[in-house]
């Protein structure tokens, strides 16, 4: 999902220690986010989300911890989100972390998807799915439904 590239912008590089010990990649995109024109989609209200599920008794969250990695940037936005290194210039395909209007479409993906869904079984919340029944047996069948809509996807 990363390719070497030649665009003329490029943002730096950390490299930060996890808990675990183990090192993770971070671009830093202050100076894109500073004048990106910001998409203010809006997050669903905490209690509103939980209202939904008022009855149920099966519940299971779905945690995604790649969200970002799943959508396509656009051809033209692609230079963009550039990254430079000391061996060399490379450009993200997929959607990285960081950007200022990453949780806003990815939101929307995810509520666009999902839709069929919504308010009937399934809760949306920025990288966290939950999927909530009256039974076991009817929870399995909406994880299964849940489950394959992200596969097809």
């Amino acid at each position: 999902f990363i390719r070497p590239g030649i665009s003329p912008w490029g943002a730096l590089v950390l490299l930060v220690k996890k808990k675990d010990g183990s090192i993770r990649l971070c671009v830093d995109y202050h100076q894109l986010n500073k004048v990106t024109v910001k998409n203010n989609y809006p997050l669903p209200m905490i209690n509103d989300l939980m209202d939904k599920s008022v009855g149920a008794c099966v519940f299971s969250k779905i945690d995604l911890r790649s969200r970002y990695y799943q959508i396509q940037v656009r051809f033209e936005d692609v230079p963009k989100i550039a990254f430079r290194t000391h061996y060399g210039h490379y450009e993200y395909l997929l959607m990285p972390f960081y950007v200022t209007n990453a949780l806003g479409i990815f939101m929307d993906y995810m509520n666009r998807i999902f839709h069929p869904y919504l308010d009937r079984f399934v809760v949306v919340f920025i990288n966290d799915i939950l999927v909530y029944s009256k039974i076991r047996e009817e929870h399995i069948e909406h994880l299964r439904v849940i489950l394959q809509t992200l596969k097809d996807r």
